[in-house]
């Protein structure tokens, strides 16, 4: 509530307004810090990028901070993830103060997995926010995306086509790679502690376990479940995102003497971060064959 009453205080002080200058016309706020990344990819340093999530927050239920909200104010556009809990609260409100942005909602560029994720605040979201993990999914992405870019800025349209090829270059690289690591290990379960690798165990045939129970600790039935799943596949190793420290997680590594694994689906490096998520899953799976 302090942060909405705050929200609603730097509204009415922006609202009177001053013409944005120049270097403020140049902003796109975007979602989430991956967002930033294709952009950047793409447009280069046309653009600043305003990220509205800051690593280290939970994009489910975030509120921002004045200093964002003042950059949305100046911003030519928004790009929006399209099904994360905080934009459900907060994006009419972000079109509100800033009417004459341009909008993208990259979400609706690909197919979703649906999802009933209860989170904070009572909201579902209908469908699994996490796409943007998926090789698949950053292909239509990166083309929605060099299309706003060039609705936004057409001088910049035939650099902005290129760039995009190239980054697509390097997003079927990544997902020739991801085939070859995922094919001999179709079927297999991974653990990991809230779920947002879906695309990816979709893409590849691969499947999701969830501890996280309906956005919440699971109860203790639903751990034992997890447990003895652990043990029957030999799963060594719970993937627990940057944002999260699940006490639940790491009792299950205890139980399965196994370990917990940090990922970072939400770093700005987009390539990095998916390329470590991939040689991390690799290597669980390839650590449980060693063992049997």
């Amino acid at each position: 509530m302090k942060k909405i009453l705050m929200f609603v205080l730097v509204f009415a002080a922006i609202s009177c307004g001053r013409n944005p200058g120049r270097q403020e016309a140049s902003i796109i706020t975007v979602s989430i810090g991956p967002f930033r990344y294709f952009v950047e990819q793409i447009a280069g340093k046309d653009f600043n990028v305003n990220v509205m999530v800051p690593p280290g927050a939970n994009p489910h239920i975030y509120e921002p901070y004045p200093d964002q909200i003042t950059k949305l104010r100046q911003s030519v556009a928004y790009i929006s993830n399209g099904y994360l809990g905080f934009e459900m609260t907060w994006l009419d409100r972000f079109y509100e103060i800033n009417p004459k942005m341009a909008r993208l909602s990259v979400g609706r560029s690909i197919e979703p997995v649906a999802s009933t994720d209860i989170h904070e605040g009572g909201h579902v979201e209908g469908a699994d926010p996490h796409y943007w993990v998926s090789p698949s999914c950053a292909r239509a992405m990166a083309a929605s995306i060099r299309d706003f870019l060039c609705q936004l800025n057409p001088k910049g349209s035939d650099r902005y086509k290129i760039n995009c090829d190239s980054l697509l270059f390097r997003i079927d690289q990544l997902d020739s790679r991801a085939k070859s690591l995922f094919d001999q290990f179709s079927g297999k379960p991974f653990m990991i502690y809230h779920p947002n690798l879906a695309y990816i165990a979709r893409d590849y045939g691969l499947k999701e376990v969830a501890v996280e129970f309906e956005g919440k600790e699971p109860p203790a039935s639903r751990l034992k479940e997890l447990i003895d799943l652990a043990k029957k596949e030999n799963i060594r190793t719970i993937f627990v995102q940057k944002e999260y420290d699940s006490k639940n997680a790491r009792e299950i590594a205890r139980e399965i003497g196994g370990h917990i694994t940090i990922i970072d689906p939400l770093a700005e490096n987009w390539l990095e971060a998916e390329n470590n998520i991939f040689d991390e899953l690799y290597n669980n799976f390839r650590e449980r064959q060693t063992e049997n």
